[in-house]
């Protein structure tokens, strides 16, 4: 074969392999609030992926209370918790402008539903109710809208206060932090039915108030910030059994600090699996940061960061792991943060853009 014809095979060879992707080079933010005087609902805003840097916040739906946000599967829906109002509602989004477009609204059966989620197949919203401590199922039509809860699970105890709701990654098992009750309740979950079934139950230590919980990228470590004590409980999690195993119990305080009041927020693992971070309120106002062993999965305190936080009532983390938002309850804003790689180390980026009262932070891809 001549030269010529092997150069004539190699380009007729490489222009049918698909293009490289594109790196992504913005995200849409949706940002849930409480509404008051300066907050209509649900808000809008663009991070840029070369420089950090975040669009002025425009209204995407107006709406009550929007205090917990989740996605649809297919891009396509987004729902959030009306807090005051004890009800879920259901959105379309407009992939070109990222308006949001009322759909409908169901009961939450509970008071100050304060977490959802969407189930991997797309079927059903979880959802938590802080007052009184419950949880429940609704089934999502295929337009997107809530039909009547399927399932619904009242917590037993003196004192009750279900703060989360997050189910498996096999889709299985839904997993309630309840407060008060210094609990994870454990459901057998199906998603066809929307069924929530006892299972069993994870005692935190006693006064830690689990809050919010987040999953290794392989689901099989979970992470549950005590919102009392200010700690931050490592477990491993048997998939199969639908079980939890306390491993660690670390403060998210620097060793110097005595706790005189305060309460953590949100629990944010990155997409590496390398880092997980904590957000501690007031007084403390920062984001605690530990490291993983890759191998034996123990964590490791590696600082904190509190530059600019005031009240970080929730955090998120962009796909790709190179920025994280911060959502300032009472400082009315929202401030972008740069991740090292490598150490987790958190460092300023100057961007910041006002939201009043915002309290969840979620990415789409653009």
């Amino acid at each position: 074969m001549t030269l010529s014809r092997c150069i004539n095979l190699l380009l007729l060879t490489l222009a049918w392999l698909p293009l490289p992707l594109h790196a992504q080079e913005k995200y849409r933010v949706y940002l849930g609030t409480y509404t008051g005087p300066e907050s209509k609902g649900i808000y809008q805003s663009e991070l840029n992926m070369k420089d950090g840097t975040l669009s002025p916040a425009t209204l995407a739906g107006e709406t009550s209370s929007p205090s917990f946000l989740a996605f649809h599967p297919n891009h396509k829906f987004l729902y959030a918790v009306n807090e005051s109002d004890a009800k879920i509602s259901a959105f379309a989004m407009d992939s070109q402008t990222g308006k949001l477009t009322y759909l409908n609204s169901q009961p939450s059966q509970g008071a100050a539903p304060c977490h959802l989620v969407v189930d991997a197949a797309g079927k059903n919203v979880l959802a938590a109710n802080y007052t009184g401590g419950s949880c429940l199922s609704i089934p999502l039509q295929a337009d997107g809208k809530l039909s009547s809860t399927s399932s619904f699970q009242q917590h037993q105890g003196p004192k009750k206060n279900g703060h989360s709701i997050h189910l498996d990654k096999a889709n299985k098992f839904a997993l309630c932090c309840d407060l008060g009750l210094d609990k994870v309740i454990i459901y057998a979950f199906d998603s066809a039915t929307g069924a929530l079934k006892p299972h069993a139950a994870f005692d935190t230590p006693k006064g830690a108030g689990p809050r919010h919980f987040a999953w290794s990228p392989d689901g099989q470590r979970a992470y549950i910030n005590g919102e009392t004590n200010l700690t931050l409980i490592a477990c491993s999690y048997d998939a199969q059994k639908g079980e939890l195993t306390q491993t660690q119990v670390l403060s998210t305080l620097p060793k110097d600090v005595v706790q005189k009041g305060g309460s953590t927020a949100e629990t944010v693992v990155h997409p590496s699996g390398k880092f997980v971070y904590v957000s501690n309120r007031d007084p403390y106002n920062s984001i605690a940061i530990f490291t993983v062993d890759q191998s034996t999965g123990k964590l490791t305190a590696a600082g904190h960061y509190s530059a600019g936080i005031k009240t970080p009532r929730n955090f998120a983390i962009e796909p790709t792991g190179q920025y994280m938002l911060v959502a300032n309850q009472s400082g009315g804003n929202v401030v972008v943060l740069k991740i090292n790689a490598s150490t987790g180390e958190l460092t300023p980026t100057g961007s910041s853009i006002k939201v009043a009262s915002p309290v969840c932070v979620r990415f789409m891809a653009m």
